[in-house]
């Protein structure tokens, strides 16, 4: 009996209040917020394509999924929910995720092989337009 009674006190003395840890949480995704606007300004002084530029993209990416697991573990509380009651949300937003990326990459796959085996199509994207002057054109027509 003595035992519960310890591994009980224990157990409370470890546990926060709910407005402690909503202020911790929101102070961990006020930090996490400045941290990814911060590489992000940094981002922007990089020139496009070089390794670094990716590899800062890739660190905001997981310090954005980071902020997610925080937002839906604790303000929709799902950290204390069951594994199953978890997987039947998770899942399906992976899937969704996937969805998004699997038509994202069909639709990159028709765009390039459209601009492969038509001709037309790909000179006119690369085709420069000229401008025409207006003034000339109007002086044509009254002619």
């Amino acid at each position: 009996m003595e035992h519960t009674t310890t591994v009980h006190s224990e157990h409370e003395h470890h546990h926060e209040s709910p407005k402690g840890e909503v202020k911790r949480i929101t102070i961990i995704l006020s930090v996490l917020t400045l941290i990814e606007l911060g590489f992000g300004y940094w981002m922007m002084t990089i020139p496009d394509g070089t390794f670094l530029k990716h590899f800062i993209k890739g660190v905001i990416c997981i310090l954005m999924l980071a902020k997610a697991f925080y937002i839906v573990g604790y303000f929709m509380h799902l950290k204390h929910e069951l594994r199953n009651l978890i997987m039947t949300i998770v899942v399906p937003l992976l899937l969704f995720v996937w969805f998004i990326l699997a038509f994202l990459m069909d639709g990159n796959s028709y765009l390039n092989l459209r601009m492969k085996f038509d001709p037309y199509k790909k000179e006119q994207t690369t085709k420069k337009v000229e401008k025409k002057e207006e003034n000339s054109e109007k002086n044509h027509k009254l002619d």
